[in-house]
């Protein structure tokens, strides 16, 4: 996570906003932000070192690399090559994922794929988003949600996923959208503008209460266990309010709803790895235990995972 926060108080410099006013609809009270020069190749390249450490692989003993990112660190070259080249991960393939808030999962299940290749052992899945640089920091119902950071982790041969499922409604991509790339724009005698998110706060709410319990239940079911037998879910930390109407749609209680968001603000691409890595470090996961992390966002995009948690603790 970069150095700089940035609180709700703080936020009040920006928009007509109130600490309780974003915690009410959000249930975030900070946000970390990246400087001028931290980019999205930097935090991902932080997280890839942790995550190898922790895992105890070798930059060198990596097959692939995928990032999922929204906001890449330049259009070329892509942003898993120069974490690549960073990592000094020779023998790594790169690539690039953009499914906006669903893209670590999209990478979970294209590295489970890849694992069944003979020849690739090891993949580095990264989710990393520097947000903040396409935030519209003057429309509040966007500029409180959105926060910087990245999370990453090693997929083995034989430690495969149990199940996954991702899918997309690209009819209401408009709902949570950036204008269009400005090279289209200048061709056409346009003036470039500014990529800023904008977004139908209803709409992607509508769909995201909706799509989040049935891709667990779907991806729970594939593997014949019961939502009971959950001991985690782990969502795409977007609202509050929308992790709290999936508890009640799935029966399943908050208290096995993994929520940082208070803490980081929406991330994107990278809030399931994030939460992951918080878990991780505070005891949370245990050996034997059942996930389900499921992601949803622009796209519209969805996914999500079911796992059975091997490390140690």
């Amino acid at each position: 996570m970069p150095r700089t926060i940035l609180t709700n108080q703080d936020m009040e410099r920006y928009v007509e906003t109130s600490d309780d006013w974003i915690v009410s609809r959000t249930g975030i009270r900070q946000r970390h932000i990246s400087d001028k020069d931290e980019n999205t190749g930097d935090l991902g390249y932080a997280a890839a070192l942790a995550a190898l450490e922790n895992a105890g692989i070798a930059p060198e003993d990596l097959d692939y690399i995928l990032v999922a990112t929204t906001t890449p660190h330049a259009l070329v070259p892509n942003t898993s090559s120069y974490i690549q080249a960073k990592l000094g991960a020779v023998n790594a393939a790169a690539l690039d994922i953009n499914a906006a808030c669903s893209g670590f999962i999209y990478g979970l299940e294209l590295a489970d794929v890849l694992l069944m290749r003979k020849t690739i052992k090891h993949v580095l899945v990264i989710g990393a988003e520097v947000l903040s640089k396409i935030t519209d920091f003057t429309d509040r119902s966007t500029c409180v949600l959105f926060g910087d950071g990245a999370g990453a982790a090693v997929l083995t041969k034989g430690e495969g996923l149990y199940a996954t499922l991702t899918g997309a409604d690209g009819a209401k991509g408009q709902c949570l959208h950036t204008s269009d790339f400005a090279v289209r724009n200048i061709i056409a005698g346009d003036e470039p503008s500014p990529h800023l998110i904008q977004m139908d706060g209803k709409e992607v709410y509508k769909f995201a209460v909706n799509i989040l319990p049935e891709s667990v239940k779907k991806v729970v079911e594939e593997k014949g266990h019961a939502l009971e037998d959950l001991d985690w879910v782990i969502p795409h930390q977007a609202n509050v309010r929308i992790i709290e109407a999936a508890s009640k749609r799935l029966g399943i209680p908050m208290e096995k709803f993994f929520v940082n968001i208070g803490s980081t603000g929406n991330t994107s691409a990278a809030s399931i790895a994030i939460a992951l890595d918080d878990m991780n470090k505070t005891g949370l996961l245990k050996k034997g235990q059942k996930l389900a992390m499921v992601g949803f966002g622009g796209g519209l995009t969805y996914g999500a995972v079911y796992l059975e948690w091997t490390k140690e603790a």
